[in-house]
Formats: C-alpha cells, sequence, structure tokens
C-alpha cells in the first residue's frame, strides 16, 4: 500500500517508517525540516514537506495515499492547549480527506487515565473529549469517523516507547538523577507505568493499519514497571543511590516530569495481542536501562 505517515522521522514514527519498508509498503512522510526531509529521502521515503499546522498538506497526503498513519504531536509542554488543538484538527482533517474511502487510519493515543482503579483496557473509552481536552480528544473525534467510511485504529502506545536513543520520558528522569546524585522515585514507588521497545510499537502498528477492524482500540503496552523498579534501574546504571521523594516535592526534583511519574499509567493488552497475534519480543525496560540506552540523557 502506499503509506502517508505523519511523525515519519521521530521515535516512533522513523521505526514504523522501517517496518512498513521491510514489509513492502510505499511510504509517503512529512517533514517539517530539511534534515527530516534528508533522512526521509536516503530511506527511499517519499517526503511531503509540512507540518500539523499545514491542513492542506495533511489533507494532500491523505487523498493521495491508501493508508494513513498519524504519529506527529507537538509535545510542546510550555503551551499543552497550542497542541492539543493542532493535534485535534490535523486528526479531522485526516479523517475528512478519508471519509467513504474504508482506507484505514491509525491515529496514535494514549493510555493514560483511562480508568481511575486500574490499568485500563482496550474496551475502555478515552475520558477526553473536545478541542481543550488531552490531545485535543482526537482519538473520540477520529473513532467517530469509523461510521463514515473510514477504518480508524486508535494506537494507544504506553508512557515509555523505550530504546537506544530515547529521548522520551525516561531520559528525563535519568537526567535528574545525574543532575542530583540519586535516583528519586515518588512517595513509596507502589504506581507504575506501561511500556513497550520501540520495535514492538512499530510492529503493532504496522499490522493494526494492515488488519485491524475500523473502530478498533490496539494497546502497544508489552509490560507495566514500578516507578520504584524504575530508580533502583536507573541507580544501578549509574551507580548512585535510591531515594524516595514526596509528591509535592516532585516537580522541583525532576521538572515538568514529576507532575506524571508518580500516576499510575498503566494498561493491559490482551485484546490487542489476541486480535492481532501481536508478540512482543524487544528488551524489557529495565534491560534497556541497564545495556546503557539512557546514557545520553
Amino acid at each position: 500500500m502506499r503509506v502517508f505517515v505523519t511523525g515519519a522521522s521521530g521515535w516512533i514514527g522513523s521505526a514504523t517508517v522501517d517496518d512498513l519498508l521491510s514489509a513492502g509498503h510505499q511510504v509517503t512522510g512529512l517533514a517539517r525540516s530539511d534534515a527530516s526531509a534528508v533522512a526521509l529521502d536516503a530511506k527511499g521515503v517519499e517526503v511531503l514537506r509540512g507540518d500539523l499546522d499545514d491542513l492542506d498538506a495533511l489533507a494532500r497526503g491523505a487523498k493521495e495515499s491508501e493508508a494513513v498513519v498519524h504519529l506527529a504531536n507537538k509535545h510542546d509542554w510550555a503551551d499543552m492547549s497550542a497542541s492539543n488543538r493542532a493535534e485535534r484538527y490535523a486528526v479531522q482533517t485526516l479523517s475528512d480527506a478519508l471519509v467513504g474511502t474504508d482506507r484505514p487510519l491509525v491515529v496514535a493515543s494514549g493510555l493514560a487515565r483511562l480508568r481511575p482503579d486500574g490499568p485500563g483496557s482496550e474496551s475502555d473509552p478515552s475520558p477526553f473529549v473536545g478541542v481543550d481536552s488531552l490531545r485535543g480528544g482526537a482519538e473520540n473525534l477520529a473513532l467517530e469517523y469509523a461510521d463514515r467510511g473510514v477504518r480508524v485504529i486508535a494506537a494507544r502506545f504506553a508512557p515509555t516507547v523505550h530504546g537506544m536513543g530515547d529521548h522520551g520520558f525516561i531520559s528525563y528522569i535519568v537526567a535528574a538523577a545525574k543532575r542530583h546524585g540519586v535516583s528519586a522515585y515518588v512517595g513509596d514507588g507502589s504506581t507504575a507505568w506501561s511500556a513497550v521497545h520501540r520495535s514492538d510499537a512499530a510492529h503493532l502498528v504496522r499490522t493494526a493499519m494492515e488488519n485491524a477492524p475500523g473502530g478498533t482500540r490496539v494497546h502497544a503496552a508489552a509490560e507495566s514497571v514500578g516507578s520504584r523498579e524504575i530508580a533502583e534501574a536507573i541507580g544501578r546504571s549509574l551507580d548512585v543511590p535510591v531515594t524516595a521523594v514526596a509528591p509535592e516535592d516532585a516537580v522541583d526534583h525532576f521538572g515538568f516530569i514529576g507532575a506524571f511519574f508518580g500516576l499510575e499509567m498503566t494498561g493491559t493488552s490482551d485484546q490487542t495481542r489476541e486480535l492481532l497475534g501481536w508478540n512482543p519480543t524487544g528488551p524489557t525496560l529495565l534491560q534497556d536501562i541497564a545495556d546503557g540506552a539512557y546514557a545520553h540523557s
């Protein structure tokens, strides 16, 4: 298939592009910068210049493709409302372009806060609705198009998609450990995050695009890891002591990520595995920490 990928040069997107190409798909990648365009071209990817605010480019990329994988996000932590609005309008534009085609549209989402009482499942609807909510409520918006001739799949990613060179959430926690000379967890360390290796996440995106029915939610979650376990693994890797930080001091210690590190952000993936035969095979998060995946942080 001809697949249009937003976020094609990003952390998950670049691995997804590689997986798509290895399976014989033709890929067009949205490129915001010259560096991204060069990297995509070197892989044999057709480049479409633009960003999430360029709605004309998004519509053109979708209309000229047989499938769309939307992985881009501004991730502007200083202006989340702008990120949320951009995400909603981008998803609406991509969805509108595919109405009546029965073509697949994979939309990235997350596992955070699906349920207040434990791990969320694929059956749990996203609690985020409307432009002012997390990610602009884009998951719920996209799923409305399943009844309008779009094969929408919501791909919910674990809060940490890890691997060598990861600059995501765990890298901020490692950087705080280096800065303070101690590896910390929040409170009693009993909360947990789901995690998945980057290669497994990419493979799930491609498999869902090829095979998942419209209106499906899939979970890229291979395991759940306790926050204290994460801190202890970081402590071993850096050879620094491990300590607890009070919840009210978490942001001062970790920076913005401190507002999230003490939260339970987990989800199961049983339904995803059964539906698609997805079987994660990559290293675990603790293995990656031990093997130096965050030495750059």
